[in-house]
């Protein structure tokens, strides 16, 4: 069996030789002696390589198949079909670059892969910019309400409820250490935000008013309403998407006002992976591009003429005047919006109108077949895209669980973060989904319920 670390005895004595110490412990002299472990962990013993991956093996067996699965798992997180190309494309060589895209010229696969995801996301999103995209949906929202705190004079920002609570509290726990107080404004009784009240906290003034559509719990907001306040009180209208599919059916943000639109794209060729890892967006207005976070990849031309693409903003902590950055974010998730960019190219415009409309409609028949259960009913009535919450005769959580025991994942537990939601779930469709697996789940919960 090797060891872990693979240095010598000799090698180890050099090196601490050259510190200028005669063993590993003095290395730690420094902590006091009662914060110090006394004697040896209690680990297990070490394991082979192979043995490693049995264990993992075995963990890995517990898990459901998701290809075996039906599963109406969403909030937030979406499971849709990925072409087959996507993996044979991604590992081609122009891809394999250095970490950062610093050299232009080694790096020209890297830096059109992030111009073309820049591309597409503006068109998506109806904005003038993109950003070379960032770790996950809840941090691309939370630099969108940090851009606008740059941007605007106040303290407060304005969040609607029906934001997803991960990325409420993401955004809380970012500006914990900044001047900014967060306020939530309701839901109205259909599900979407409550448009009195969100007037009239705007008017109190505001930097951000932030809204998700569709929001957390499926309903599509009305965003030609809810933006106008945000500007009249001279806030950014921040449009927050969690599943970007929706953007194939649903009008661009950009084109009904919103100044920064940030959100999640997993949904476009990235599994769910048990919540990640994942990719986040965001776009905004020209005007603002100065405060984007991240980098943004430009297009030119060489001295003979030549397309070709460069690092054309990068205000990031990580450069020299990183005293002036406009955010620590110092690096993108670039497989993934690979990954994204690759996918979104082989569905294009009209495979992205086809698969968001089969999850509409697959939405539409599952809300029908199971809000007509006995003691099964819709929460909201207002209209929305792929998703939906139900509430059952008793607790989720005695129902989910005999549901996968059957290979149905029957949606999510809102209990989860609401305790005054425990009899409640919030159901997703997707084009992965079939009438038939629709029919099972409606069956089974039928009997659940009884």
């Amino acid at each position: 069996m090797f060891p872990y670390l693979p240095t010598t005895d000799a090698e180890r004595d050099a090196m601490l030789h050259a510190i200028g110490v005669s063993t590993i412990e003095d290395l730690f002299a420094s902590i006091p002696k009662a914060l110090r472990v006394a004697g040896a962990l209690e680990l297990p013993r070490p394991h082979s390589e192979w043995e490693v991956l049995e264990r993992f093996r075995e963990l890995e067996r517990g898990n459901l198949d998701p290809e075996a699965t039906i599963s109406f798992l969403g909030a937030g997180l979406y499971r849709h079909r990925q072409p087959t190309a996507v993996d044979a494309l991604i590992q081609r060589a122009e891809f394999f670059t250095a970490y950062t895209p610093y050299q232009p010229e080694v790096s020209q696969g890297t830096l059109q892969a992030i111009f073309e995801w820049q591309t597409l996301l503006c068109q998506l999103t109806g904005m003038e910019v993109s950003n070379a995209s960032l770790y996950e949906g809840a941090s691309a929202l939370t630099e969108a309400v940090l851009m606008a705190e740059r941007l605007r004079q106040g303290n407060r920002v304005v969040v609607s409820a029906g934001l997803h609570p991960e990325y409420r509290q993401t955004l809380r726990s970012y500006l914990a250490s900044y001047p900014l107080e967060v306020i939530e404004v309701p839901l109205g009784p259909d599900g979407r935000t409550d448009a009195a009240a969100w007037r009239a906290e705007l008017e109190r003034g505001a930097v951000a008013a932030v809204v998700q559509s569709p929001n957390f719990f499926g309903c599509i907001e009305d965003l030609a309403a809810a933006i106008p306040p945000a500007h009249q009180a001279g806030a950014l209208a921040i449009v927050a998407i969690a599943e970007a599919v929706s953007l194939g059916l649903l009008k661009a943000p950009g084109e009904l006002g919103a100044d920064v639109v940030a959100g999640e794209a997993a949904s476009f060729g990235l599994a769910p992976s048990f919540g990640g890892p994942l990719v986040g967006f965001l776009t905004t207005r020209d005007a603002f591009k100065r405060e984007l976070p991240g980098r943004l990849v430009g297009q030119t031309v060489d001295a003979e003429g030549r397309r070709g693409f460069v690092l054309t903003l990068a205000t990031r902590e990580q450069h020299i005047r990183r005293a002036k950055a406009t955010s620590n974010i110092c690096t993108n998730q670039g497989l993934f919006a690979l990954v994204a960019t690759v996918t979104l190219a082989l569905w294009g415009p009209v495979g992205l109108r086809q698969i968001a409309q089969r999850c509409r409609d697959y939405a539409v028949y599952a809300y029908g077949k199971l809000t007509a259960i006995p003691g099964v009913r819709a929460v909201y009535a207002a209209p929305f895209f792929n998703e939906f919450a139900l509430e059952l005769p008793r607790e989720a959580a005695a129902i989910l669980g005999p549901l996968a025991e059957r290979g149905i994942l029957g949606g999510v537990d809102l209990g989860h973060w609401d305790r005054d939601r425990k009899r409640q779930i919030l159901v997703a469709c997707t084009e992965c989904n079939r009438k038939d697996h629709i029919d099972r789940f409606a069956a089974a919960l039928s009997e659940l319920v009884k």
